[in-house]
């Protein structure tokens, strides 16, 4: 008796499976899409976020909101609307904190909402230490995605404050 062997459906199906993906995934790579979960390369708007708290003109903030847009530092209690508040925000921690820097760790979109897994650090002027701590930022956009309406940025300032060597009453001088 002869045998002969088939492949059995199980394996033709993981066989196939096994193709789709690989081509899927050279597909995918070849036009530059990325897979779902967190975005290998920052969305634009927020290349440009970092870059205004990074840079030194306060007014490049505030460029990137609506006219109306908020900006909510749930850190400090604070919170800014317009373009001019925002900027004047960023100008006073520019006065506040030297080398004032965001690197941004991964981002996420779902939809018009940017979340924004972010480190934000600085040296509070007069404080013995300078500070690095993990921030996540909410980002909604408007209806074109290219202005942000809202940012919420959430860290803890008694971990600023620690790592900075500052009590967990202090306050800037000037206030």
């Amino acid at each position: 008796m002869t045998s002969t062997t088939r492949p059995s459906r199980a394996m033709t199906v993981l066989v196939t499976a096994a193709a789709l993906c690989a081509t899927t995934a050279t597909t995918a790579h070849a036009t530059g899409a990325h897979p779902a979960g967190p975005d290998l390369r920052p969305p634009k708007i927020v290349a440009d976020w970092a870059r205004a708290w990074n840079g030194t003109d306060p007014q490049a903030l505030g460029a990137l909101f609506t006219t109306d847009g908020t900006y909510t530092d749930l850190g400090v209690g604070v919170a800014f609307r317009g373009r001019q508040e925002i900027a004047g925000w960023k100008g006073r921690a520019d006065s506040l904190i030297d080398d004032v820097h965001v690197t941004v760790r991964a981002t996420h979109r779902d939809g018009r909402r940017i979340t924004v897994d972010a480190v934000y650090a600085g040296h509070l002027k007069g404080a013995p230490k300078p500070f690095a701590v993990r921030m996540t930022t909410l980002l909604d956009l408007d209806g074109n995605r290219c202005r942000i309406v809202s940012d919420e940025d959430h860290y803890s300032l008694g971990t600023v404050l620690a790592q900075s060597g500052l009590p967990a009453d202090w306050t800037p001088s000037g206030n």
